[in-house]
């Protein structure tokens, strides 16, 4: 019996103190948190794990910078507050990045303007960060050449964060760890009704989309994590919130390395709001664009694409303007924003922030989780313990559930990776050594692959072409991350979907091995399904 097998078991074996629908960072964070404090949680989601918004984000930690200019400053200083922590707690994995804002000429703030906004943002960041500077078109061009700053007036240079590997790993490991505090937590395990039993309890009824069988989960409280999806599980749960979504469709588009420089290059789009070009290995992720849509199930279209593109070519001094020929990868979602039922005066949707709202409804023992994003995850996780604790489910005291392993864990890990040579082998799609590249992934858990290392030297040779995966990641992942489809693999516990061709996946022998390790006979049926699908 596998990993997803037990834990299945289990959703249907006890009865449960919390269980959450929706496994993006809103319901891993919450999981994480409940289980630390000793809660028993069930983790459920209808696709796999960080499968919908949460894998679609810019990868940015930011402290919200853009909400300075409707005087946000309570958000962005609470935000600052939260990017410090994640820096903090992720060392290995959340890292400070510089962004190069470039202030075309026509833009309607003075670039000083521009310079005195970035101060204030990092006084707010309690001075963490390297200190903001201006730049002159020259100054711009020494640092950036790829950068047009003919069509500038000056650039402000100033500091935020970034995931170092992808959104959906970030989710994904607080997932581990509450599963590693005893949650039982299934991808591909969809909420299809709810009900209340005759002692109060919630009865869930779910599918496991893999085999379509169905079963009931027993909980004292319900919460919707469900991310876009909350209103309308709200529904099926007949629950009435004060709050609802709106949805934002942003895109990115994935080609090949921009620059040179490891910096976040940040300019006004067309529609003045902020539009980067960032960082992603050896990729360059462009965008985003902003675009109000009633459904959250969204695609990228050909205006997205040309809005992306005639952005980015329009700002940078490019040998030949990119083209769709050029697109490796493409990343859609929508932003899910909370306002209130009742609030007919929007104004412009996309001056509305990503501030996250639990709402509970105590007499249905309910919690609804609405909007969001990465960097307050931590807040979100911490909120709706205190939630649960009011709701009558007894929690341990309030301990540290997240950050990366203790300082003497990390100590006793590097040692011993050293003496097997791992701090002398450098990963080629970053340039790290695969020491400091499978703690930063697997945080604790990595000790597990020095053993295999240790028993087998091959297990630390490469396996996947140019993406620096080794076979020991494979072997590890087969049995403690739950794939249950190629593309769990591909686009959420790792992010080589992103930064390989399609043409190039489906050639190599490297992604073939990795099949059969993953899904054994049923490799050759997983192969296809994938490149007939996606």
């Amino acid at each position: 019996m596998n990993l997803r097998q037990q834990n299945l078991a289990r959703l249907q074996g006890q009865d449960l103190d919390v269980l959450i629908v929706g496994g993006g960072i809103n319901g891993s964070v919450s999981a994480a948190a409940l289980a630390a404090r000793g809660a028993r949680v069930g983790l459920i989601d209808a696709r796999d794990f960080a499968g919908f918004t949460s894998q679609q984000s810019s990868n940015l930690v930011w402290g919200g910078i853009k909400y300075m200019e409707g005087y946000e400053f309570g958000l962005v200083n609470g935000l600052c507050r939260s990017r410090n922590e994640l820096l903090d707690s992720f060392p290995s994995t959340v890292k400070e990045i510089r962004f190069l804002l470039t202030i075309n000429r026509q833009f309607r703030f003075h670039p000083w303007i521009i310079l005195a906004s970035t101060w204030l943002y990092w006084l707010f960041g309690r001075g963490k960060t390297r200190t903001p500077r201006l730049l002159s078109p020259a100054g711009i061009r020494e640092l950036e050449p790829v950068i047009d700053a003919a069509i500038s007036t000056a650039g402000v240079e100033y500091s935020d964060a970034f995931l170092h590997d992808n959104d959906a790993r970030f989710v994904f490991n607080f997932v581990r760890s509450a599963m590693d505090s005893g949650c039982a937590a299934v991808n591909y395990v969809e909420a299809v009704d709810f009900s209340r039993g005759d002692q109060g309890h919630w009865i869930t009824q779910a599918r496991d989309s893999v085999d379509g069988s169905q079963f009931s989960i027993r909980s004292r409280v319900l919460i919707n994590a469900a991310g876009a999806f909350v209103d309308r599980l709200n529904t099926a749960a007949d629950i009435e919130t004060v709050h609802r979504h709106l949805f934002s469709k942003g895109i990115h588009l994935i080609v090949p390395r921009l620059s040179r420089g490891h910096r976040v290059l940040a300019f006004f789009a067309d529609d003045e709001r902020l539009f980067f070009a960032i960082p992603m290995a050896n990729r360059t992720c462009i965008g985003t664009t902003d675009k109000l849509v009633d459904d959250p199930l969204t695609t990228v279209d050909p205006g997205d694409r040309d809005f992306v593109l005639s952005n980015i070519n329009a700002r940078l001094d490019l040998a030949q303007p990119l083209s769709e020929q050029d697109i490796i990868a493409e990343r859609c979602g929508v932003r899910p924003l909370a306002i209130r039922r009742d609030d007919a005066s929007l104004g412009d949707f996309r001056k509305l922030s990503r501030k996250h709202i639990v709402e509970t409804c105590a007499s249905q023992q309910h919690i609804s989780i609405f909007g969001g994003k990465l960097t307050d995850c931590i807040n979100v996780g911490d909120e709706i313990c205190a939630e649960v604790g009011k709701l009558g489910v007894e929690l341990q005291p309030p301990c540290r559930w997240f950050g990366e392993p203790a300082a003497t864990d990390r100590r006793a890990y590097f040692e011993r990776a050293a003496k097997l040579g791992l701090d002398r082998q450098a990963a080629q799609d970053t340039g790290e050594t695969l020491d400091v590249r499978l703690w930063r992934r697997y945080g604790g858990q990595a000790s597990t692959m020095l053993d295999a290392i240790e028993a087998d030297p091959a297990m630390a040779e490469p396996l996947i072409e140019n993406t620096g995966f080794r076979r020991c990641e494979i072997d590890y992942i087969a049995h403690n991350e739950m794939i249950v489809y190629l593309e769990d693999y591909l686009r959420r516990r790792s992010k080589i979907e992103l930064l390989m061709a399609r043409d190039q996946l489906r050639n190599s022998t490297g992604l073939r091995e990795a099949c059969e390790v993953l899904f054994g006979d049923q490799a050759p049926q997983k192969f296809t399904e994938y490149f007939n699908h996606t």
